[in-house]
């Protein structure tokens, strides 16, 4: 007899039953309280894979007990979404308790046709859009419809949320407990899930399937021996999403273009968004090279543009180019160190006043009150350059940015020195 996945048996019931998010759905989280008033706004629900984004939608619909309306954005088009609101506004009539709920599923793999097509019903209350999406909103969704949302941020689960998913699956399963299963270790498990609720049940009951006889002891040894038989398939859906492009980043970061296009060619076998992958590159094209060789942003700002006209399949040319010109450039991380410095010295250091030479003087009052009085422009004076200071009194000596030991860098460093020998000297 087939029956469903371990991870739709556990899908929760009720809220009570839902496990993490105690951020958004505890006794003081914001859908909680909005649940309760039986007031909810359209919204998004971003976070990783297998966090509960779907179970969460489900749940809401059955709380308010509103009729709930769902499609993918993997297989849906205008028409479809155009035939759904047409069937909510119709039965919106009937409706007592609020609008109709409307859950799609992958909104970021949604056209920007296809996300326009939503906004009239969206913004005349004919549904409440709840929208699922593992990809940062602020790129994938367009700002029209963003602002007509409130977006809630759903977090990886805890070690703790996942040994008691564990644990649900042994004592309330009722599949899983009619038979002997000793789990002795759990480790293994837990770091092959990534933090995906989904995966480590799914992984879970393939481990139980694969041990044979009665009595099912899993340990560390047999979960990795079990799942490295049955190695998953790329899921640009989730499954593998976060582990392949960390590998893909990773082996750029340590200057091996051959392990980065192996993870390349993994993402574009496997359907991968190209433009995600470009996003990638542009930003491991600052935060790890950086100065040590600033053609790198712009390799990779240009092969973003280029892969939006592109497509597939031209555009794994361009995503290959741009992989191994970042994989073998010099690397430096002086740019990301420095603005985690800046950012913490502003946490630690508050709102200090900008000196007054710095000032905007757009009126008579601000001129009267010395703004902008004593600023020295540097194209008046030789190089280009004369010494002032520009930090605020509290922090005028404060260095926050060190170039590293590349070539192009140590270029960057000399003409520091020569601005600011005190902050910059040299060896």
């Amino acid at each position: 007899m087939n029956h469903p996945p371990l991870a739709e048996r556990l899908r929760p019931k009720t809220l009570s039953e839902y496990v993490g998010q105690s951020h958004l759905i505890g006794d003081t989280g914001q859908l909680s309280i909005a649940i309760k008033n039986k007031l909810i706004p359209s919204m998004i629900l971003w976070g990783p894979p297998g966090v509960g984004k779907t179970s969460l939608a489900l749940l809401i619909a059955e709380e308010l007990k509103r009729p709930f309306y769902t499609l993918s954005a993997i297989n849906s088009g205008v028409k479809e979404i155009r035939e759904v609101i047409a069937k909510a506004e119709s039965q919106k009539m009937f409706q007592t308790n609020g609008a109709p709920l409307l859950f799609i599923d992958e909104i970021h793999r949604f056209s920007k046709s296809q996300q326009d097509s939503l906004l009239g019903a969206v913004e005349k209350g004919i549904v409440t859009l709840i929208g699922a999406t593992t990809e940062n909103p602020s790129f994938e969704v367009i700002s029209a419809l963003l602002s007509r949302c409130q977006v809630y941020v759903l977090k990886p689960f805890t070690k703790e949320n996942l040994e008691e998913l564990l644990d649900k699956a042994l004592n309330e399963d009722e599949i899983l407990h009619q038979q002997k299963i000793n789990l002795k270790e759990s480790d293994a498990l837990l770091a092959y899930s990534g933090g995906d609720a989904r995966k480590l049940l799914n992984n879970f009951e393939l481990i139980i399937n694969g041990i044979s006889g009665e009595d099912k002891t899993i340990t560390n040894e047999v979960v990795k021996h079990i799942l490295s038989q049955n190695p998953a398939l790329y899921d640009k859906g989730g499954e593998q999403h976060y582990d392949i492009i960390s590998a893909f980043i990773k082996s750029i970061r340590g200057s091996d273009p051959n392990a980065a296009l192996y993870w390349l060619a993994r993402m574009v076998a496997g359907g991968e968004d190209p433009k995600f992958i470009a996003r990638r590159l542009i930003i491991a094209a600052s935060e790890d090279i950086g100065n040590a060789n600033p053609n790198a942003l712009m390799i990779a700002t240009e092969c973003f543009k280029a892969v939006e006209v592109v497509g597939y399949p031209e555009c794994e040319l361009i995503l290959a180019q741009a992989t191994t010109f970042l994989a073998s450039s010099p690397k430096s991380n002086s740019s990301y160190l420095a603005i985690k410095a800046a950012k913490q010295l502003v946490q630690e250091t508050g709102d200090l006043p900008v000196p007054l030479p710095l000032r905007n003087a757009p009126s008579k009052l601000m001129k009267q009150l010395d703004y902008g009085v004593g600023y020295k422009y540097p194209h008046d004076f030789n190089n280009h350059f004369t010494p002032q200071q520009y930090m605020p009194d509290l922090l005028q000596n404060k260095v926050l940015y060190q170039p590293g030991d590349t070539k192009r860098e140590q270029d960057i460093k000399r003409y520091l020195n020569f601005c600011w020998p005190n902050k910059y000297p040299l060896k």
